[in-house]
């Protein structure tokens, strides 16, 4: 589809809060972007319109069967003032093939960068200036077919709200304390763990909300068939460092394709440090610290970029990472990424699109 993209402005403006106000994801920007699908038009009618609910049908599939995907990046303010997306063709990307996993019609990827530029251009304003901070983006597709029977839907709505956003995690870079999970699954070879799907968020729940209640941050997820290797961390993709390796699970249909993963790894081999794709037990990580050679952990994602993590409890056992501080490879790959993102540092891979 290379259809223009309509701009219906809103008549009112709602009041944009100070960067210091932040949170995540509580407050959207004036407008947002939609387009349509029916199975014998394709996707039709890009636009831009006021924020606003969507209707959807009681008989919807997406509130019987969970037919949905969603993606997430961000647009900053650099320190030149200039607006730019950190890496939103990989997230396109991402984007498309969680359709694909869901039986969901991909989005031209043009289009789907172009609804991405269009939008946070017009909604410059709301991009907050502090450090820390960004416009969270927020591309969905759902399926809005009323029918009641499981197969794939005949049509779709697309749409991307945004959100000033700070820091995802309340410590901000503070190493967390992660609870390594032994009793729930998140994912399995064959299921969903590859693609960003509102159902594996859904599954997720129980087990961070009871390592909440036990004063932990997020849960270390393991494997669902042996349960013995490292799968994530919460929401975000898993790194670990060990007598100077860097070793991350690999991708293979369990894990999110994380694009901070991808860029994290990228650097590690622009610097020349080791860095490891495989599966690894959490007995090795166990013994590790034991041995005195556990040097990092951390998470990477979008929402919080690098997050360290200074304790992981297993088996009743606590194990305190770098004396529970920020250690010095987890930080110099945010300061790194931020660097770009930001554009107080040089893009030499080109990961930033200007509005």
């Amino acid at each position: 589809m290379t259809d223009a993209i309509r701009v219906v402005k809103a008549a009112t403006h709602k009041p944009k809060p100070q960067d210091s106000e932040l949170t995540f994801g509580t407050v959207f920007t004036d407008h947002m972007f939609v387009a349509d699908f029916q199975e014998e038009k394709g996707w039709y009618d890009p636009r831009v319109e006021p924020y606003a609910p969507i209707p959807l049908d009681p008989a919807a599939a997406v509130l019987h069967y969970a037919q949905a995907i969603f993606d997430g990046l961000k647009a900053f303010r650099g320190v030149d003032g200039k607006v730019r997306l950190f890496r939103p063709q990989k997230h396109v990307e991402r984007m498309n093939n969680s359709a694909v996993r869901m039986c969901i019609p991909p989005l031209d990827p043009e289009l789907a960068l172009r609804s991405l530029v269009t939008l946070v251009g017009l909604e410059r304003d709301w991009v907050p200036k502090a450090l820390g901070t960004s416009l969270y983006i927020r591309p969905t597709i759902i399926a809005n077919e009323a029918f009641l029977g499981v197969r794939p839907a005949r049509s779709y709505i697309y749409f991307v709200i945004l959100s000033p956003v700070g820091a995802y995690y309340p410590e901000g870079m503070a190493p967390v304390k992660i609870r390594v999970e032994e009793r729930y699954v998140r994912a399995v070879d064959g299921g969903l763990g590859g693609a960003k799907t509102g159902a594996n968020y859904a599954a997720s729940l129980m087990a961070g909300e009871e390592a909440k209640h036990e004063g932990f941050t997020q849960v270390l997820w393991l494997d669902g068939v042996q349960r013995k290797y490292i799968d994530e961390v919460g929401t975000m993709n898993i790194m670990v460092k060990i007598g100077g390796e860097v070793i991350t699970p690999p991708l293979g249909g369990t894990i999110l394709p994380g694009v901070t993963r991808d860029s994290v790894l990228t650097l590690l081999k622009d610097w020349g440090i080791k860095a490891t794709e495989r599966q690894i037990s959490i007995d090795e990580v166990v013994a590790a610290h034991k041995a005195g050679t556990l040097e990092e952990v951390f998470g990477t994602g979008t929402a919080a970029v690098i997050s360290p993590v200074g304790e992981l409890a297993y088996k009743g056992q606590r194990m305190v990472i770098n004396g529970g501080r920020t250690a010095p490879l987890t930080q110099k790959l945010y300061d790194a990424i931020v660097g770009i993102q930001y554009a107080k540092a040089p893009d030499p891979h080109h990961w930033t699109v200007e509005v």
